[in-house]
Order: structure tokens, then C-alpha cells, then sequence
């Protein structure tokens, strides 16, 4: 999955739910007990990953390569569809079978992977030094208190501005609010983000809840959070907004990529995007916006607001036969070099310090925000029942968004579909 939407899987279809369900009730367990194939084998391993991004891994597989001539890592790509990926995945984890030594799985599939047993913890023997890392991401690999994963590249969304009519970035929520008279004097849309039903908009609603201090699951990955007054006034702000145009009613057809036509067109005073569409805005040349923009975290009510976290969280499977060497693979991914390699692309890397690298920052100016972001962002609820999750975030907001329901009882529907799906 690249830097932008496609770290965005749709919404869950039937199907992709059916096979969640036989996943659950397919044996194994969330304490590894399955991992009878002992911690120390040392040999050649395959790693799988969507082949949306492979283009990224190479290089640092054939580094890796070289300077392990006995421990060869064969890349193996998986669809570039995340749903497709996840079924290839599930139907071979179901046979036990140690295929793929390690693969890359969406931040959002860590815990139902964890929970169904296939993952080896990233401990004892297996432990993995993460305390560098962005803390954000190694939240979004850890479920009921166990990390199952390694991050391995990032994303957070940001607020995108037009420094030609908003020199400075909002201090607040409130604050963008009253500035959207300079967009109806320009005859431009105020903010715009994706409300279209799919899962941008299940990012679109865990951004206005977190920023506004809610949660939507709790720790446990399962038990509904949204009956709080945070909650109910993150979802307020996010659906008043709406109806008010400040965030423009266009949005409700909106996925990344209009999100990105509509500001880089200038056809919006703020945007709420992932930093692929920066290096888009200052390089395209039919970008309108060039050299009049810049970037900052999104907003809550009162400053700073809590993005919702994208990215690839690599695990050991844990039938593997070689999981020491899959680990030294994934430390070597997070080592310094490797993640400076993936900020030069745009693939933002999970490795906090690089973030600080003044040449780096330089080049990419958005890395300062992008930072910013990161240290406040939170995961989208980590839980086995993701998809279901997902859905039932998408179909409660969307009808709050078009008055079919009041904000109090989405929220309430969106608990009640939470609970059906476990």
C-alpha cells in the first residue's frame, strides 16, 4: 500500500467477514502456543507483501541479500488489493503453514492476525528493541498488551492550507472554523476531506472522536467507548461541520484523490490529506497551488488533533522454521539507514529520529509536520473484528452526516453493531 489512500482498505464485504469468522474459530490462540517450531532456526525466509509497495523493500531485500549470503530473503508480492492480500494470508495461516516466514500486514489486520494465534510475539527470544520507534505505530502492533509486530513504515494525515489567503495554520478546531470567511470571499470551499462511504470515512469519524478526546473501542480491542461526552462531541463537531458547508458538502463523494483534484485545483482553502499530495502540489504541473501552500496536524478543539494512523506492521509468522533470522530481517528494516532510505521516497519511516534530520527536512519540508502528527496520532481501534468495526463506524456516520439519524443514536447503533460482530 503506498504512502496515500492505499493504505486504506474499503469497506468490509461480506465475504472478507465470512472469512474473519472462520479465522476466529479456527484454533490457535493469543499467547503464540502454537509456535512449536522453536525460536531459533536460522535460514533462508520469505517475506510477502502487497505489491503496491515492493518497490520499497527491494533494495533494502537485496542489501540484506548480499551482506547474508546464508540467510536469503526471497520476496514474494501479494495482490495489491488489502482484502486480496488478507485472504491469501488467512488461507494459509488455516493450514499451519510456515510459507511465509514474515509479511507486512495493515495496521489495521495486526490484532485479528494476533488473535487468531498465527503471530509470534515480539518477545523473548523473538524481542525486537522498539523504544526509538514511533510510539503511535508500536500501539498500533500491540494487542491486549502483547506486541505481535514490528512497525515498519507509517502515515498520518495533515492539514493542508493556502498560505496566499491563511498565512498561518488554525490554532484550533474553532479557529478554522472562523476562518472560513476567507474561503467565501475567495468563492472557494472552506475545508475538504473524505466523507464518501468507504474507509476514509472510517478515518474521517476516528479523527473527530480521538481529537476530541473519545475513543471508540477500548484497550481490549472489543468493549464500545462511545457512549462519552468526548465521543458524542467529536461526532458533533465532524457532522456539524458538515451540514454548516464548513467542511464542504462535496466531501460526502469524496475519496483521496478528489480531496487532492479539488485543493490542488484551488478550489479549497483547507484540506485534510495524507503527505503524498504535498510533494503532488509543489511538483505537478497543473497544480494551482504551487508555492502557495503548506502543511500542519489536523486540528482538535484545542490545538493539535489526533490523526488516525496508517502503515505496514511487520509480524513472524509463527509457524516459521527460521525466526531468527525473520527477526534480525525486521530489525535490520528499522535500522537507521534503511529507514532513512524509506523517508528519500516518501514512505514515511517509523523511526522517530530521522524525523529531526535537518537535510531531510529540507528536502521534504511536510517531515516537520508530518513528525508533529505522528507523536499525537492513534491507531484506528485495534481489534480482531476490524472490518465489522469499520463498517459499522461508515454506516452510523454517514447517516448522522445525512440527518437519517441524530448524532446520540449513531452513536448508539454504532455501539450495538460493534458488540453483533464479535
Amino acid at each position: 500500500m503506498a504512502v496515500h489512500g492505499r493504505f486504506l482498505k474499503a469497506a468490509a464485504a461480506a465475504s472478507i467477514i465470512a472469512v474473519v469468522a472462520a479465522g476466529c474459530s479456527s484454533g490457535g490462540g493469543e499467547d503464540g502456543e502454537q509456535a512449536d517450531a522453536g525460536t531459533s532456526g536460522v535460514g533462508p525466509i520469505t517475506f510477502a507483501m502487497g505489491k503496491n509497495d515492493t518497490d520499497k523493500l527491494r533494495p533494502v531485500i537485496e542489501q540484506w541479500n548480499a551482506e547474508h549470503p546464508d540467510q536469503v530473503v526471497t520476496l514474494h508480492e501479494l495482490a495489491g488489493e488489502a482484502d486480496a492480500q488478507r485472504d491469501t494470508l488467512v488461507q494459509s495461516l488455516q493450514t499451519q503453514s510456515g510459507e511465509y516466514d514474515a509479511f507486512a500486514l495493515d495496521v489495521t489486520d495486526t490484532a485479528y492476525f494476533a488473535a487468531n494465534g498465527w503471530l509470534q510475539p515480539i518477545q523473548g527470544d523473538t524481542e525486537v528493541d522498539t523504544s526509538g520507534l514511533i510510539e503511535a505505530a508500536v500501539d498500533s502492533a500491540t494487542y491486549n498488551g502483547t506486541l505481535y509486530a514490528v512497525p515498519q513504515n507509517t502515515n498520518a494525515q495533515l492539514l493542508y492550507y493556502r498560505t496566499d489567503l491563511q498565512p498561518e495554520a488554525p490554532a484550533n478546531w474553532g479557529a478554522l472554523v472562523d476562518s472560513c470567511k476567507v474561503a467565501a470571499e475567495a468563492a472557494i470551499d472552506c475545508l475538504n476531506l473524505q466523507l464518501k462511504q468507504y474507509e476514509g470515512l472510517t478515518v474521517a469519524a476516528t479523527q473527530f472522536i480521538h481529537s476530541w478526546g473519545g475513543q471508540v473501542v477500548g484497550s481490549d480491542g472489543k468493549t464500545p467507548e462511545l457512549d462519552t461526552p468526548e465521543a458524542k462531541a467529536g461526532m458533533t463537531a465532524l457532522v456539524d461541520g458538515y451540514k454548516s458547508d464548513i467542511i464542504s458538502m462535496k466531501s460526502d463523494g469524496f475519496t483521496e484523490e478528489e480531496t487532492a483534484q479539488a485543493f490542488l485545483g484551488g478550489r479549497s482553502l483547507y484540506a485534510y490529506n495524507w503527505p503524498y499530495m504535498y510533494e503532488s502540489g509543489q511538483t505537478d504541473p497543473t497544480s494551482q497551488v504551487q508555492g502557495k501552500f503548506n502543511v500542519a496536524p489536523i486540528l482538535g478543539p484545542d490545538g493539535a488533533g489526533r490523526s488516525t494512523l496508517g502503515g505496514y506492521n511487520n509480524a513472524i509468522n509463527v509457524f516459521s522454521e527460521n525466526k531468527a533470522t525473520v527477526k534480525a530481517f525486521l530489525e535490520f528494516i528499522i535500522s537507521e539507514d534503511v529507514q532513512m532510505g524509506f523517508a528519500q521516497e516518501s514512505f514515511p519511516p517509523v523511526l522517530a529520529s530521522i524525523y529531526d534530520d535537518e537535510a531531510l527536512q529540507q528536502e521534504f519540508p511536510y517531515m516537520t509536520a508530518l513528525k508533529a502528527a505522528l507523536e499525537n496520532a492513534q491507531p484506528r481501534p485495534v481489534t480482531p473484528f476490524y472490518p465489522a468495526v469499520s463498517k459499522a463506524i461508515q454506516d452510523n456516520t454517514f447517516a448522522a452526516l445525512k440527518d437519517q439519524k441524530t448524532v446520540e443514536q449513531a452513536l448508539t447503533d454504532m455501539s450495538a453493531a460493534i458488540q453483533q460482530a464479535q
